[in-house]
């Protein structure tokens, strides 16, 4: 069965989990597909964790396009999200246009995701909605805008907490199939999701969100760091680590390979 966003939004109504991670070439993909992960978000996060980068802002429409195109041919039944970079949508709905109808016809993507909730991005969701292009949200911490606000936990203050909750709330009304929250106080992230009727999948936001989200190089334990609030399922860093150096001694001491 190929998921869609109308899956998720059924999913929420009957209360059942979404599981969400990223995927950055066709062989993570081809894995996370195979193992039943719903959603596979080609996400910015790639800058960091396949490009070395030190945040997500340097990535450009073209590259995030190539990996997603990699991403689809692992991909059979997972929803695939593709994020919008940096600067590829905030100047005007018209190039938010531009650049997710790119990505749509130019990698298969099911979704994009875009960050922020202020009225301009509202608007351009409803734009792109609009248009026949399924859209998720995302508030709270957004990377992006690293910055202005670094990666701090977002939303403590009630005001702040409000803000978040009111962009969450325009994003739903401009047809937002479903939202990510990222980083904000438990009780915060649990107010939103009860008060939409779309998914909430949670980055650092406790347990009441209605689907979570990782880094998959979190989850396998390949990164040097990780957010307090991702965990480690496996340490590949070291056993690839281990790897590739009982291979160096092998080949160095002529036992590998072997006649």
């Amino acid at each position: 069965m190929l998921i869609t966003p109308q899956h998720l939004i059924q999913w929420k109504q009957q209360h059942k989990r979404i599981a969400v991670l990223t995927a950055w070439d066709y062989a993570i993909a081809s894995i996370l597909d195979r193992a039943g992960i719903e959603v596979i978000l080609v996400g910015d996060s790639m800058a960091m964790v396949a490009l070395g980068h030190e945040t997500t802002l340097p990535l450009t429409l073209e590259e995030i396009i190539h990996h997603a195109k990699a991403v689809r041919r692992g991909v059979k039944e997972a929803l695939m999200i593709v994020d919008l970079p940096f600067l590829t949508y905030q100047e005007s709905w018209q190039q938010a246009m531009h650049s997710a109808g790119r990505i749509l016809k130019e990698t298969n993507a099911g979704a994009v995701k875009l960050e922020g909730g202020y009225p301009a991005i509202a608007e351009t969701v409803s734009r792109l909605v609009q248009a026949g292009i399924p859209v998720m949200g995302h508030v709270g911490l957004t990377p992006q805008s690293v910055r202005q606000t670094g990666f701090r936990q977002q939303g403590k203050s009630s005001e702040a907490g409000e803000k978040i909750l009111s962009e969450a709330i325009a994003l739903e009304e401009a047809g937002a199939f479903a939202i990510v929250i990222e980083h904000v106080p438990t009780e915060l992230a649990k107010a939103i999701t009860e008060r939409l009727t779309i998914p909430t999948i949670g980055i650092g936001a406790g347990v009441h969100c209605d689907g979570q989200v990782l880094v998959t190089s979190d989850v396998l334990g390949l990164g040097t760091w990780k957010p307090k609030f991702a965990k480690n399922y496996l340490d590949l860093n070291s056993l690839i680590t281990k790897a590739v150096q009982a291979y160096g001694e092998e080949v160095r001491s002529g036992e590998f390979p072997v006649d």
